[in-house]
């Protein structure tokens, strides 16, 4: 009975080290979602495009007529010529005649439908990801997700108080299965501004004039002759002197 007894004290102790050291994870909840508006953007998507054209196709001759051609030029070769010249007759009677049948058998064209093929690029609206609003406890909260999550959002919400666990193995991010969203830009049209520049009034600038002072000439008078009828004269003015007549 005292061995039993301490058995099992052993055993609650052990039980109730072993609740104290595991350590308490984080429990997952349902988050009411309020509104989920996508983002949508305009992507380009290629496309391969394929049509059927009639296309004229020469097909491959059949050698049938050069061969009618050159059985009956050779006979009428060998027909024509006499001892060695019937050989050469026939050889030149199975040349043109095969060629004269070949031109009478003529191309044989055909109407063949030929696919083409070539990739266009179409752009469509798609969304690139969706704004989420959500309830929990009260308080309304934004976040944005790959898809849209429907009426409610699964949240993780770890107890005050959890043992933190240990490192995690790395794990690479879920890539999302959007396809790579290609976007036209889109061209900028910059209006220029007028450039008003304001005129500026240059005084003119006069150079002061020189001139050169003009001679100045005396009046030329001519000598003026004086005679009293007293037989002698003289002169006024220049080199003449008086003198008795």
């Amino acid at each position: 009975m005292k061995n039993t007894l301490i058995k099992t004290c052993i055993g609650s102790a052990v039980a109730a080290a072993c609740l104290v050291s595991v350590p308490a994870s984080a429990m997952d909840i349902l988050a009411r979602v309020i509104s989920s508006t996508p983002v949508v953007q305009q992507v380009a998507v290629p496309r391969q495009v394929c049509s059927h054209e009639a296309v004229v196709v020469q097909a491959p001759r059949s050698g049938a007529g050069a061969l009618m051609g050159a059985i009956a030029g050779g006979a009428a070769g060998n027909a024509i010529g006499n001892g060695g010249g019937r050989a050469a007759a026939t050889m030149i009677g199975l040349v043109g005649g095969a060629m004269l049948g070949d031109r009478i058998e003529g191309p044989n064209n055909q109407l063949q439908n030929v696919q083409r093929c070539s990739t266009q690029t179409f752009y469509e609206n798609r969304a690139s990801y969706f704004n989420v609003v959500y309830e929990y406890q009260g308080t309304q909260y934004s976040a944005q997700m790959p898809s849209d999550p429907g009426l409610h959002v699964r949240l993780n919400v770890t107890p005050v108080g959890a043992i933190e666990a240990g490192p995690q193995p790395f794990q690479s991010s879920p890539q999302s299965s959007f396809p790579p969203v290609q976007v036209q830009p889109q061209p900028v049209y910059v209006q220029p501004q007028p450039v008003y520049v304001q005129p500026v009034m240059m005084a003119p600038v006069y150079e002061p004039a020189y001139y050169a002072p003009r001679p100045y000439y005396a009046p030329y008078y001519p000598p003026i002759g004086l005679s009293l009828n007293f037989g002698y004269s003289r002169g006024f003015g220049g080199g003449h002197r008086g003198h008795w007549r």
